[in-house]
């Protein structure tokens, strides 16, 4: 096996891995802080960049272009938010039908199931190209800042009194609403929040790859529920302040790539690249219960050779 070619896959490895990380951060305020199960994650894992790559297309500023994709993403949370709350349809299917709907806008606002853009022509944020550059044009360092930039303005907004009341909401809902807080609210502008961070990582993958798919988000929430369970298992004990939490669900999104890479390395068959992401997720998802079953029994024998 030519191991210089892992070494050069590694940079590619790296940057998909933080870009998408940003995503598994928007997962994890669902997943995590509301205790929701959002699957609207894939739809709007292509909407964010079919709407960015098609109003740049289209002649819009970068920046402005970012913003509405964003706000793209929000518009979806919110739809989703209202299933579940207005219509009392449960968490996951509400997702789900979101998810559904947003296939066909995608298809609307794309014109087509891809639109590519020309990476010397427009300006991106990142570029697939210039991964191996060391330069402050590199892909890692950009996405890094844009991870850092979430972290803390999410840090800052989970210390507020609105920020709390969400938290409060996931924690424990039928408290929260005896404290007067509107739980309702709390799901819809959770929704739409983590469903923005979504979006903007779905415009800087659309940016990094060249072009925007309507496929492209599909089992989106595979991997971004791999990337909040490896942070959750090889992290857990050891951060405990909120934003290290977020930072460790990035870092959970870079070894999961780095997994997928060395894998590929090894000679799998690429089609049975999603079973494999699926059995990464239900490995990390065992590692806690195998854990306690092992000290269960430790403890059971502790207790008999005492007695």
């Amino acid at each position: 096996m030519n191991f210089t070619a892992l070494i050069n896959a590694m940079p590619g490895a790296v940057a998909q891995g933080l870009i998408w990380g940003i995503m598994a951060i928007g997962v994890f305020i669902t997943y995590k802080v509301l205790d929701l199960a959002d699957l609207t994650v894939d739809g709007t894992m292509a909407t964010g960049g079919a709407v960015c790559i098609m109003l740049m297309l289209n002649g819009c500023n970068l920046w402005l272009a970012l913003l509405c994709a964003m706000i793209a993403g929000m518009l979806a949370g919110f739809m989703t938010g209202l299933f579940h709350t207005a219509m009392g349809i449960p968490a996951i299917l509400a997702g789900i039908l979101t998810q559904l709907s947003l296939y066909s806008i995608n298809l609307v606002i794309m014109g087509k199931a891809n639109q590519g853009i020309n990476v010397t022509k427009y300006a991106l944020i990142v570029s697939q190209r210039s991964v191996r550059e060391l330069s402050l044009q590199n892909p890692i360092i950009i996405t890094a800042l844009f991870t850092l930039a979430v972290i803390l303005v999410l840090y800052w907004f989970f210390g507020t009194e609105l920020g709390c009341s969400l938290r409060a909401t996931g924690a424990n809902e039928a408290m929260s609403r005896a404290q007067g807080i509107n739980t309702n609210f709390s799901k819809i502008l959770g929704l739409m929040i983590s469903n923005s961070i979504v979006a903007l990582s779905s415009a800087m993958l659309s940016h990094y790859q060249g072009f925007v798919d309507v496929n492209m988000g599909r089992g989106a929430i595979v991997i971004g529920l791999a990337a909040v369970i490896i942070s959750d298992v090889l992290f857990g004990r050891l951060f405990h302040n909120f934003a290290l939490k977020l930072f460790a669900v990035s870092i959970g999104s870079v070894i999961y790539y780095i997994v997928i890479q060395i894998v590929l390395w090894l000679g799998l068959n690429t089609d049975l690249l999603k079973l494999l992401s699926a059995l990464i997720v239900a490995v990390f998802l065992a590692i806690p219960f195998w854990r306690s079953k092992l000290m269960s029994k430790g403890s059971q024998r502790g207790g008999k050779q005492r007695a």
